[in-house]
């Protein structure tokens, strides 16, 4: 564990939020023990730690992981950049960032960061080359290099990439399967780093269950998202949620509501300023209105 390299984030972070020593040690320990932190003296307490990094507004595993991944911001930056490809399915961007990491020894010597490169290796193995096989054996090494008993936020989103192939391939109950030990662990966990995780999962357990016929479990799941994404203010996939909704009304010839959550799904649409779903839904809408 680098001592120094924790001090030394704890300084920065200080200093950009305009406090000083005794500002930040105020009642959690002494002014010199925040110096000695900051010079690399000493390792503070898992609780002091913890309580300077609610002070410092940051996840107090932010500073684990400067001690120990050397240069964390660069890596950070290429998972950053791997996230946008991944929502942007930008997965010729996605191969170029892993091929570019992958004779790295940031990440070929330590297994988180090495599961990410592995793991976007098998949605671009999937969606680029057709490879069912070889990106189920990315993904499986990929989890395999970090599980234990509970699967953590990251191995949930790579069994997510696992049942979005199945889907893909027509293999329903095959992704069902996985999805469903999926939720359990997110509903498992205590607290969520990425708000986003719950609504992406519980989109794909939607889209599968309409696949099947069970417009039903579908529907329920989709209004059981839209009620936690509101309760955590997080927006993401909300029109999607919306409109998932409308279209298992349509497909079930429930017209005046499948009219009614598309509309739900414009208006959330308009308001994210995304309007590549805009024609299509609008004309769902005109089309649904004729029935009604």
């Amino acid at each position: 564990m680098d001592f120094l390299a924790i001090g030394e984030k704890i300084k920065e972070l200080r200093k950009l939020l305009g406090l000083t020593q005794l500002d930040l040690a105020k009642g959690i320990c002494t002014q010199a023990q925040i110096s000695k932190i900051e010079k690399g003296d000493v390792y503070p307490y898992a609780s002091t730690l913890y309580q300077i990094s609610q002070r410092l507004g940051v996840d107090v595993n932010y500073f684990f992981d400067i001690g120990s991944t050397p240069r964390l911001e660069y890596v950070l930056e290429v998972s950053h950049q791997l996230k946008l490809a991944r929502r942007n399915v930008n997965y010729e961007e996605m191969r170029q960032i892993v091929e570019n990491e992958e004779h790295n020894p940031l990440f070929i010597q330590n297994r988180k960061n090495l599961q990410l490169l592995l793991w976007h290796k098998g949605i671009y193995e999937y969606h680029l080359n057709g490879e069912v096989d070889l990106a189920f054996k990315y993904l499986d090494e990929a989890i395999s290099l970090t599980h234990n008993k509970h699967w953590s936020e990251r191995e949930i989103e790579i069994h997510i990439s696992r049942g979005i192939i199945f889907f893909e391939v027509g293999k329903l109950n095959e992704a069902l399967n996985i999805y469903t030990p999926a939720k359990e662990y997110l509903d498992f966990l205590p607290h969520l780093h990425d708000q986003t995780l719950l609504s992406r999962l519980y989109y794909n357990i939607a889209r599968t269950f309409t696949r099947l016929g069970d417009t039903e479990s579908s529907i329920t799941i989709c209004k059981d998202a839209i009620k936690r994404c509101i309760e955590k203010d997080n927006l993401y996939l909300l029109g999607e949620l919306h409109y998932h909704i409308g279209y298992n009304y349509e497909l079930s010839n429930q017209h005046s509501l499948a009219k009614k959550y598309m509309e739900k799904a414009l208006v959330v649409f308009d308001l994210q300023d995304d309007e590549k779903y805009f024609d299509f839904i609008e004309g769902k809408i005109r089309n649904l209105a004729c029935e009604v």
